[in-house]
Parts: C-alpha cells; sequence; structure tokens
C-alpha cells in the first residue's frame, strides 16, 4: 500500500526526521490558509498522486508541471487552482494520468546540495538495506546505469537493526563532515525505525538535501508498506486513498484475491500465483495478450469465483477468458460449480475456455460439460492457451 507525500512527511514528523513544514488539503477554499499557515519565502505546490515524475508531468489541459515554485501567495494559489482536480499525467501514471485531488504546500529550502537516500527489502539477502548517493534528485536507475560508483549500500541484520556505525558510514559515504554528518546519521537512523515500526516495504527520500546553514532533511518522500502486515496497522490502513486505486483491484481485495489489472485482452482465473504467471507468459507465447494475473488462491469458494469473474467482465477491454485450474488442496469439482455459477450469475458473453488438473477433475469436467454453457474444454495450459488465443482472434 502507498501513500501520498504529505502523509510520509506526516510519519517523518512522528519519527524526527526533519522535512520542510507543510499544509495540504483538498479544498481551494482552504488554499488562502494552507499558505498561511507556512514561513515567508518561496511555496513550493505540490499535486499528491501515487506516481513519480510529477515536476515533469503534464496535465491535460496542457499546464506544465505537477510541482511548481511559487514566490508570492497569489501565485501559489493560482497554480494550486489550475492543479486541483485536473489530470496529471507523468511517466509513471501512463497517457490516462491521474486527477490530483489533493494539493501539497510547503516551505521552499535553501538547497546547497542534493542527494538520493532509501531503505527497502533486498531480495538477495533478504535484510533490508540501506541504499544512498551523492546524486539526487534525477532517476536512481539512471544513477545505477551510468555512475553506479555512485551508489553506497548498507545492508541491515533486522535482528539487531541498523547500527549507528552504519548510519554514520552512509553519513560519511556521502561526504557529510562534522555536525552534519552527525545529523545525516541520525536521519537515516530515524528513517530505519520508521521503516521497521511500521512495517514499510519501502521509503524513499529523493532528494535528501544539505542546507545552507548545515542542516539536513528530506524534501520528498515516497513511502510504501507491506499489505500482509495492515491488519496490526489500523492507523496505516486509514491513510490509504482507494481513489488513487484501480477499482477492480480494490473489489478484489474484499474477497481476498490476488488481482492486478494489465492491458491486454485475455482475462486469467488461476489458482495459485506461479501457475498465474506461467498461464500469462504463455499466452504471450502463443500470441495473446493477458487481461490480469488473478490468483484466487488454493481455497477459492463459489461465492470467490464469482466475485472475480465480475471483476474480470467489469473491464472492457476483455475479450476472452482462460480459466486454468490445477486440483491440488482446491478440488476441481468446486471449482467446476463456481464457474458455473458466476457464468450464470453474470450472463456471460465472452469466450471462455477451460483447463482443469487434478483432484476431482473428472466430476468437475462432467458438471462443465452438462451445465449448458457455452464453454471451451481443454487438456493442457498449452491447449489451453491456443484455443483462447484463436478464438479471440477470429472474432
Amino acid at each position: 500500500m502507498n501513500i501520498h507525500e504529505y502523509q510520509a512527511k506526516q510519519l517523518f514528523e512522528e519519527f524526527g526526521i526533519p522535512c520542510p513544514k507543510g499544509s495540504a488539503t483538498s479544498s481551494s477554499q482552504e488554499f488562502s490558509s494552507c499558505i498561511d499557515s507556512l514561513g515567508e519565502g518561496l511555496i513550493v505546490v505540490k499535486s499528491q498522486i501515487h506516481a513519480g515524475g510529477r515536476g515533469k508531468g503534464t496535465f491535460t489541459d496542457g499546464f506544465q508541471g505537477g510541482v511548481k515554485l511559487a514566490k508570492t501567495k497569489d501565485e501559489a494559489v493560482e497554480y494550486a487552482t489550475r492543479m486541483l482536480n485536473n489530470t496529471l499525467v507523468t511517466i509513471q501514471t501512463g497517457p490516462a494520468g491521474r486527477e490530483v485531488k489533493t494539493i501539497y504546500f510547503t516551505e521552499g529550502a535553501d538547497i546547497e546540495k542534493e542527494y538520493y537516500l532509501a531503505i527497502l527489502m533486498d531480495r538477495a539477502t533478504s535484510r533490508p538495506v540501506v541504499v544512498a548517493s551523492t546524486e539526487g534528485g534525477v532517476d536512481i536507475e539512471t544513477v545505477a546505469h551510468e555512475t553506479p560508483e555512485r551508489i553506497f549500500k548498507e545492508v541491515v541484520d533486522p535482528a539487531i537493526g541498523l547500527q549507528a556505525y552504519q548510519a554514520r558510514k552512509i553519513a560519511f559515504a556521502l561526504g557529510f563532515e562534522g555536525k552534519q554528518a552527525v545529523a545525516c546519521a541520525k536521519l537515516i537512523f530515524n528513517l530505519y525505525k520508521m521503516f521497521w515500526e511500521k512495517d514499510c516495504d519501502m521509503v524513499e527520500v529523493n532528494p535528501l538535501i544539505s542546507t545552507k546553514d548545515g542542516g539536513v532533511s528530506a524534501l520528498d518522500a515516497k513511502v510504501g508498506f507491506d499489505g500482509n502486515a495492515l491488519y496490526r496497522r489500523p492507523d496505516i490502513t486509514a491513510m490509504r486513498d482507494l481513489d488513487e486505486e484501480d477499482p477492480k483491484e480494490v473489489e478484489a481485495s474484499k474477497y481476498n484475491l490476488n488481482y492486478i489489472a494489465l492491458d491486454g485482452n485475455i482475462a486469467c482465473l488461476v489458482n495459485g500465483a506461479g501457475l498465474a504467471m506461467a498461464t500469462m507468459d504463455i499466452i504471450h507465447h502463443v500470441g495473446g495478450s493477458a487481461a490480469n494475473f488473478l490468483d484466487v488462491g488454493g481455497g477459492a469458494t463459489a461465492e470467490q469465483v464469482t466475485a472475480a469473474f465480475k471483476i474480470i467482465l467489469s473491464d472492457p477491454k476483455v475479450e476472452g477468458i482462460l480459466v486454468n485450474i490445477f486440483g491440488g488442496i482446491m478440488q476441481c469439482d468446486v471449482i467446476a460449480r463456481g464457474v458455473i455459477e458466476a457464468a450464470k450469475a453474470v450472463e456471460l458473453d465472452k469466450p471462455l475456455v477451460v483447463r482443469l488438473e487434478g483432484t476431482n477433475v473428472e466430476q468437475g469436467k462432467k458438471l462443465l460439460a452438462e451445465s449448458g454453457i457455452e464453454i471451451t474444454s481443454a487438456d493442457s495450459l498449452a491447449d489451453a492457451a491456443k484455443k483462447i488465443v484463436d478464438i479471440v482472434a477470429a472474432k
């Protein structure tokens, strides 16, 4: 789960991580009061969406930039008015863009130098890792590709947490000295504390800045959380912005379905994440394109399967459906009943190919054959993929 920058900054303040003072609102009537709550000087006006590249983004009405520097209050209000309820398109949103429903005003900063800092899970070591670079304010992928020697990493033992010497090591690697190195190390230490205590899976500060008065501050913030830990984090769950998520994915989460929308036209309903990935791969291999990743899990009920069909069919791009079930824990006859109920409940009008294998497979196939529903059976995954791709292509 991701949160907005202004929400991340609230957490930063809770954990003693220095960042510019700010105020957020979703109402144009509160622009003036938000700005008045800040100090004198430059005002930064920031669109709040769950996507990077806001500063270089373009609104659908042609207005340039989702992050603007304003020299006066009137200018800040003008920028905010252009942004609010407008659709911002960035490199990460895709051409559809995202509607801006919240504006975040922050005080400007007297920047001396920009850095990059992040804490995330390192899959290679299965441990948290602190990643830092002297090249901030740009895509870290670009730095990794062009100047990898400017990226520093410090792997953390989760049993004992980030040690003070490790925080100092990163601060020195970034070139900080004296009191500024102490300030940087403290910021890194507190950032890790937040990362660990709030069950984050990523905390990114880009840029981290040094100021001309000797300070160190988090100018931006991007924070994501482990969705599997949200049950014990009601304070974090309360920050969830459903408007920033695909409605189909939100609906799937209500039924404990693992669903991710994609750009293709062949929907997949599969039990097991690995099998779902293999199904998507073979659809692509035979010339098709998957419309989604959908794992119904090992013990799906008929109700869940019906919900899955409804979610699949709510995607206007879907032109055909492939059901691929291996009955291990799940029994094929249970899935067959779910498919039949779902097809009748949603008045299915899309081609449907079903491949069943495993526990009670003969019973499952018999139920499908006698259902009266137009279903194409397949004997293998390759056969199923070929059939659905050919059927959709022939439409």
